[in-house]
């Protein structure tokens, strides 16, 4: 059973940048699928970002939210996901969860295991 961790959530003004990391204990990433969620207050948790296990091909796949503007991809050498998010918006505000599964899907329903979530903040 995997065990996740995210990390690199903060304050940054619109049109910066963040660097969140996904981080596993208990079994390797690459065996894995993990997607990246996001939740606004009275909003729905919705998914950002994805990338299949490495057996499954590493597919990337990417909302049209952040479409352009991230890029998802492992660091095996540090059992590590990382989402760089460039040229953010105040609407990208949430908190960022990441979390594992067998594939890539949309739908949280999807996933097993879940990180406590980063706190993203863009606002100047």
């Amino acid at each position: 059973q995997v065990q996740l961790v995210e990390s690199g959530g903060g304050l940054v003004q619109p049109g910066g940048s963040l660097r969140l990391s996904c981080a596993a204990s208990g079994s390797s990433l690459e065996d894995y699928a993990i997607g990246w969620f996001r939740q606004a207050p009275g909003n729905e948790r919705e998914g950002v970002s994805c990338i299949d296990s490495s057996r499954s091909g590493g597919y990337t796949y990417y909302a049209d939210s952040l479409k352009g503007r991230s890029t998802i991809s492992r660091d095996n050498t540090k059992n590590t996901v990382l989402l760089q998010m460039n040229n953010l918006k105040p609407e990208d505000t949430a908190v960022y969860y990441c979390a594992s599964a067998l594939r890539c899907s949309g739908s949280p329903e999807g996933y097993g295991e879940w990180g406590q979530g980063t706190q993203v903040t863009v606002s100047s």
